[in-house]
């Protein structure tokens, strides 16, 4: 069996009901990003602690900088790999022209260059996992759009390359859309989120050798199209039943993929956390790292399985405002 690695979408969710300070982060670390004179609190680093890998969801909505990416390389320990989505420009042109005003439609290779020397510094600190080209519900399949597809493919087969469909025409024709991916060795991510009329099937197998890639995005129906804020579709906790299909898919992948990624974006109020260390778990692997004991008692399945840390006592200024 290959390796498994398990991690969340993002770890960065500082504001709105959803947060993760006081809840995954500790509130007396949270205090320290506002005192003066004590080191800021390190989040990729103490997530680092519980996880051997972290999907970045902020390279959808802007290229970042090498010297960012260096960055995230340092703070991680040897062997922590960084997958990361590709900038919406390359996924939603509407989005992109609302977000920026430009023409999403002058794309072409400086474009393609530009994100790849964003991410060479990963690369080169053998820290790069996969890449994420996840595309809107919108995105059927069409001449026009398996034609764009091709050549977004064709330009990143260099990487791992992940493609995240939605609409249940590619799921349709299903022999169609696993040569497209698999010519040029690109994985179809699986993924779970609420189902509807339109929503793409899949069977949770892998379709190269090389590498799967499964996301769980939650079951929230309710609040999947219609929410106050776009962090409400995605709060869902998945019981540990719910989660034992996918920890079962993944071992069988592993046995025909070099390498496997699970990500939980079921990522308000941190239960993305909780979940990806109920599948270490089920997956037979070590829980490194310590938990807040306010986390643990929020998500209770983890009692006896996760290590909690040390109560702190709380200074007036470790109150948080």
């Amino acid at each position: 069996m290959s390796e498994i690695r398990v991690g969340t979408s993002g770890w960065n969710y500082p504001s709105g009901k959803g947060t993760w300070n006081g809840i995954f982060y500790p509130v007396t670390a949270q205090s320290r990003r506002r005192t003066r004179g004590i080191p800021k609190f390190d989040e990729l680093a103490f997530y680092a602690e519980h996880f051997n890998t972290v999907e970045i969801n902020s390279t959808f909505y802007g290229v970042p900088a090498p010297a960012t990416a260096k960055a995230w390389a340092a703070r991680t320990p040897p062997g922590f790999e960084f997958s990361l989505k590709l900038y919406q420009k390359f996924t939603h042109p509407e989005m992109f022209q609302k977000a920026t005003g430009a023409d999403p439609w002058d794309l072409g290779t400086k474009d393609v260059d530009q994100f790849r020397a964003a991410i060479d510094p990963l690369a080169d600190a053998g820290k790069l996992g996969a890449l994420l080209a996840q595309f809107p519900a919108s995105f059927r399949n069409e001449p026009d759009n398996r034609g764009y597809l091709e050549w977004l493919l064709e330009r990143f087969r260099d990487y791992q390359l992940a493609v995240e469909l939605r609409h249940r025409t590619w799921s349709d024709s299903p022999v169609e859309t696993l040569e497209l991916l698999s010519a040029s060795g690109s994985a179809w991510a699986q993924i779970d989120e609420p189902k509807f009329r339109f929503s793409i099937r899949q069977n949770l197998l892998p379709n190269v050798r090389t590498f799967y890639y499964l996301r769980l995005h939650g079951r929230n129906a309710a609040d999947w199209w219609a929410h106050d804020k776009s962090e409400d579709r995605y709060n869902y906790l998945y019981s540990a039943g719910e989660l034992e299909p996918f920890a079962d898919a993944a071992r069988e992948a592993s046995r025909e993929v070099k390498k496997a990624y699970l990500y939980a974006n079921n990522h308000f109020s941190a239960k993305s956390v909780a979940n990806a260390a109920i599948l270490k778990h089920q997956l037979g692997q070590d829980l490194p790292g310590g938990y807040p004991e306010e986390f643990v008692e929020r998500y209770p399945d983890l009692k006896g399985i996760v290590k909690v840390l040390p109560a702190l006592e709380m200074r007036p200024s470790d109150t948080p405002s």
